[in-house]
């Protein structure tokens, strides 16, 4: 069973929504998340077992540098829909398992590859998904299934994937659920990212979505199986 603590009381200041949120990279009892809600966009420090990171909002933007064995996530974004265009800017310079993405999970309905087998009986009921521009290291800890390439004009090309986590934590709990990624082929740092257009082509490959929780603009480290974790700057700026 995974313990989750969130200090949440020296950040809930009037306005301010503070909630247990965060991807789940590794099985280490010691998880805290903080997420806040600032207006419309909102705010996510996430961190698990041995993590060094300082994540800090700036304005429109957020700075994070890490040093970490554990697995984090530094990003700003919105609740809600996760149809966006989105326009950044800024540095990021990493070593180790990481990325540089537009990251999000949704929930209810059934979602999942129906195609997929699932590894247990269980529902899928949530999944998570990335759509990277940047990365250190590719090194994910589940398998991935390659599923094709598409091009967004202006955008870019990527390679699609899904991977599926079986018994994970999640944002509603323990549960099995599916990864979606979009790889972009070219790394680099500022531009646009069309979350629905991305959507659009995951649905050709039966890579259905539910109701989507949040998506924010993110920086990600942890450390895969064997490594010996991450480290590295980043200053991100929406416009």
């Amino acid at each position: 069973m995974v313990q989750i603590s969130a200090f949440i009381s020296a950040l809930a200041l009037p306005g301010t929504l503070a909630a247990v949120v965060g991807p789940q990279h590794s099985d280490e009892p010691e998880l805290m998340a903080v997420q806040r809600r600032q207006g419309a966009s909102y705010f996510q420090n996430w961190s698990e077992g041995n993590s060094n990171i300082r994540c800090q909002q700036k304005g429109n933007g957020f700075s994070a540098n890490w040093n970490s064995k554990g697995g984090f996530v530094c990003g700003l974004g919105w609740r809600g829909s996760g149809s966006r265009v989105i326009k950044y800017s800024g540095t990021y310079e990493a070593k180790g398992p990481g990325y540089l993405a537009v990251y999000g999970w949704t929930k209810n309905p059934l979602i999942g590859t129906t195609r997929t087998p699932l590894a247990t009986s269980q529902q899928l009921t949530c999944s998570e998904y990335y759509i990277l521009d940047s990365y250190a290291e590719l090194a994910p800890n589940e398998p991935w299934t390659k599923k094709g390439n598409f091009t967004i004009d202006g955008e870019g090309t990527f390679t699609v994937y899904t991977s599926q986590r079986v018994n994970k934590p999640s944002i509603e709990g323990t549960r099995t659920f599916m990864q979606y990624w979009s790889v972009r082929t070219e790394k680099r740092v500022g531009g646009t990212i069309s979350t629905q257009k991305h959507f659009n082509e995951w649905k050709k490959y039966n890579m259905n979505l539910g109701n989507h929780d949040y998506v924010v603009l993110a920086v990600e480290g942890y450390t895969a199986t064997g490594g010996s974790g991450s480290s590295g700057s980043s200053t991100l700026t929406l416009s």
